[in-house]
């Protein structure tokens, strides 16, 4: 009789759906040359950092979970463009521009729709986008040398709040 239980749970969770990771990743565009790097924090991503050469390259990202900014990536070099998210907005589209050697241009889309937009449009494209709809930015990876940003990669995740504010990752 115990045989016959145990068989038919084995033969249960055997059919039973697997859990669902909501997570994905978006390779990395650009040369690559420079020191490996990657920003995360707890929480929510609330505001995003970013300096650039004038008309020309990204030198330096930032990212602000909840109320802490992670150590900024890069170099400060130039105009700082800042998005401030509302509470329930999230990241949900990066694009850009890249080349062998820097990443030119840097879009990031809000779910509002709204964006932040900085550097130069020019050389090759990228979009970089989650593949499950209730997936958000989690984090950003790359490399960076002395002068700016020459890789980047976006970490894709949904992310549920508890009643205590904490967040995990599925």
């Amino acid at each position: 009789m115990f045989f016959l239980l145990f068989f038919a749970v084995l033969c249960a969770s055997c059919l039973a759906k697997p859990a669902l990771v909501h997570y994905s990743y978006s390779r990395a565009v650009g040369g690559g040359s420079g020191s490996a790097f990657s920003i995360a924090g707890q929480g929510r991503i609330a505001s995003i950092r970013l300096w650039e050469v004038p008309s020309s390259y990204i030198t330096g990202i930032q990212l602000q979970y909840n109320n802490s900014w992670t150590a900024r990536v890069g170099r400060y070099y130039g105009a700082v463009h800042q998005l401030d998210l509302f509470d329930d907005e999230v990241i949900v589209q990066i694009s850009g521009k890249y080349h062998s050697n820097y990443i030119y241009q840097l879009i990031f889309v809000t779910s509002r729709g709204r964006s932040l937009v900085a550097g130069q449009p020019t050389q090759k494209s990228f979009n970089f986008y989650p593949i499950h709809m209730d997936a958000e930015l989690r984090m950003l990876s790359g490399r960076t040398n002395g002068a700016g940003i020459t890789a980047l990669a976006a970490h894709w995740a949904a992310v549920y709040m508890h009643s205590n504010n904490a967040t995990a990752s599925k």
